[in-house]
């Protein structure tokens, strides 16, 4: 069977819409409170978020209108929680005029990828005065690869002195982290008591690359809230292959069929929100796929299993850098 007649008769089989079914381990119904978009807890924060965030690479790169835009379209669909981080071009300097109006209403991430303490805290005064407001909902150290990231962060005068000291004095309501292998995630919860880990939730790399459900097993087991990066992530380009989305780097879902079923079995584990591929055309299918989202059965995880056996994955474990 083709890859893409699997998805058409998944979506028409109800992958991911049908009742009253909810797979085994950590993949479980989650409390979700209705709505256009509905929202879950995120961990043991008390806060709840939109079930689909908006990534600050969305707008990386466009002009302040469209910027704004986007950001005003994205508040009205109900999403609450935005995510950014310096490392995302010019996306701190375009967000911040336009959240302005509601951002004590809605749920404000940022990150560093510096490791030290004094160039972490150099990005988060930076990054505060472009976002145009005095504190964040949660600051993150950003992309964790490594165990010389660990090492580093976590070490005297590391970046974790700076997250410490930006929660004491109200700079950070709530800490966390982005990571890109188990084994740095994995470290990191064993450090420090973070609220939050943001990490790759993605069915092809979980079932072709080990990759993924251990974490958010682990990260629930400490009532941590779960962010899912890379959900709408298909594989890694050939050698030479033009992107056909400009912002991805990887070759991603492009279909609502492929969009549906991959976030139905993303958001069918206790995530709290997902991150969409960084194309605002993405984004909005993501939108679309969340709206009717119920949790997969034990066949539609076969199914999408099956789907996944003849595909690269984009991650994989082990995969520890020292």
């Amino acid at each position: 069977m083709k890859r893409s007649d699997f998805f058409k008769m998944a979506l028409a089989a109800g992958v991911g819409l049908r009742p009253g079914l909810a797979l085994a381990g950590p993949e479980k119904k989650v409390k979700t409170t209705p709505g256009p978009l509905p929202r879950r807890p995120l961990g043991s924060t008390g806060e709840h978020l939109s079930v689909i965030g908006f990534g600050g690479n969305i707008i990386k790169g466009e002009d302040q209108p469209s910027a704004s835009r986007m950001i005003r379209e994205a508040y009205e669909q109900e999403i609450n929680f935005f995510d950014v981080a310096p490392q995302y071009g010019n996306a701190e300097d375009l967000m911040g005029a336009p959240l302005e109006p509601f951002r004590k209403e809605i749920f404000l991430a940022c990150k560093t990828a510096e490791r030290d303490a004094a160039g972490s805290q150099r990005e988060l005064e930076t990054s505060l005065k472009k976002l145009r407001t005095d504190y964040f909902d949660l600051y993150q150290l950003h992309h964790i690869m490594s165990k010389r990231d660990i090492d580093t962060a976590f070490g005297p005068g590391g970046a974790m002195e700076t997250l410490v000291r930006a929660k004491e004095k109200g700079m950070a309501r709530f800490l966390g982290f982005s990571a890109h292998t188990v084994e740095a995630a994995f470290a990191a919860m064993e450090r420090f008591d973070f609220d939050t880990v943001m990490f790759p939730i993605n069915y092809i790399s979980a079932f072709r690359g080990n990759f993924g459900p251990q974490v958010i097993e682990k990260a629930h087991e400490k009532g941590m809230g779960i962010l899912a990066i890379k959900p709408g992530a298909r594989c890694p380009r050939q050698r030479g292959e033009e992107r056909t989305y400009r912002k991805c780097w990887y070759r991603p879902f492009k279909t609502i069929e492929e969009i549906s079923a991959s976030y139905s079995y993303t958001l069918s584990f206790p995530v709290t929100s997902a991150l969409a591929p960084q194309e605002e055309a993405l984004h909005k299918m993501a939108v679309e796929a969340a709206k009717s989202f119920i949790p997969l059965g034990d066949s539609d995880r076969e199914a999408l299993k099956a789907a996944a056996a003849d595909e690269r994955t984009l991650f994989s474990h082990p995969t520890w850098k020292g």
